[in-house]
């Protein structure tokens, strides 16, 4: 006795995949969807962002002193090299200089290691990527989680420095909120280009170092902009003082340091400030969820 003929019989692979709601494995959601994805994750995001702050001293003797203690050392050697040898705090009080510095390498070193931990955010959790399905993005979002708490932890002893050297508690300072949700927007978008693009040629990780160098030299951690390029043409410190980092460092500056005016800063300095950080966002979000099917195939 024959079988009854199927409903189903004649459709193509495509029409059966629309009459019963399926898709195919490991492509790509709209971007609505894909924000609702992300979204739904974000206790992951936390408890992932937490999980790796805990573990990258639990092999060290200090332990989670080491993300104070790493930075002040730098501010350290910097202030000796930059400070005492080379004169970079000309124009600038002991009083001024020291805050000045502490905060540029405190505030510089959260983008920086916001990008090398993007770099490394797929390449270097394949064994996850391909055992669970889950929006890619949550693992950048989740490294620059990571550094805004180990900058958060930091900015404790940074107003103790402050304090040390005259710099007491303002109203200006209630601008520090403001200040690190720009900069966390804009590395947070900043950590999605790069764990797209270190994704797809791993020796990234290997460059990145050399440009963040270039990058913090040229983002006047060390020195005031306009100051030192007083005597070369107008432009140059213009587009320096333009950069996204130096604009944060100076704004965190402005906030904390009373020596600082608002005479250092850029013109239209919020306006900058903002526009780097949705600029990048949003061109980081869409750059990576445009590889998002990749990602998914593990």
């Amino acid at each position: 006795m024959s079988e009854p003929p199927s409903p189903d019989d004649g459709l193509t692979a495509a029409q059966l995949a629309a009459k019963y709601g399926l898709s195919v494995s490991g492509a790509r959601p709209s971007l609505v969807e894909y924000v609702r994805q992300l979204w739904h994750r974000r206790h992951f995001i936390l408890a992932f962002s937490r999980a790796k702050l805990t573990a990258q001293y639990s092999q060290a003797k200090l332990g989670q002193l080491w993300q104070v203690v790493t930075p002040l050392l730098n501010a350290a050697v910097y202030f000796f090299i930059f400070g005492v040898i080379l004169g970079a705090d000309r124009g600038m009080s002991r009083e001024v200089y020291i805050p000045f510095l502490v905060t540029g390498v405190f505030v510089f070193t959260f983008t920086q290691s916001s990008v090398m931990s993007g770099v490394r955010a797929i390449s270097g959790n394949l064994g996850l990527v391909r055992a669970l399905h889950f929006p890619r993005a949550s693992l950048p979002v989740s490294f620059a989680f990571q550094q805004l708490q180990q900058l958060l932890a930091s900015m404790l002893v940074l107003f103790v420095v402050t304090c040390v050297f005259g710099s007491y508690p303002a109203l200006s300072w209630l601008l520090i909120v403001p200040v690190l949700c720009l900069q966390f927007v804009f590395n947070t978008g900043l950590a999605l280009i790069m764990a797209r693009a270190g994704a797809k040629t791993p020796d990234l990780a290997q460059l990145m170092p050399f440009v963040m160098r270039t990058w913090m030299y040229t983002s006047g951690v060390m020195y005031s902009i306009p100051i030192m390029l007083a005597d070369k043409p107008q432009w140059i410190a213009t587009v320096l003082q333009w950069n996204p980092t130096a604009i944060y460092m100076d704004l965190m500056r402005f906030a904390l340091i009373d020596g600082y005016g608002s005479e250092n800063l850029p013109d239209h300095v919020w306006a900058a400030a903002g526009g780097w950080a949705l600029l990048v966002a949003a061109g980081g979000f869409v750059y990576f969820w445009k590889a998002e099917e990749r990602y998914g195939r593990g």
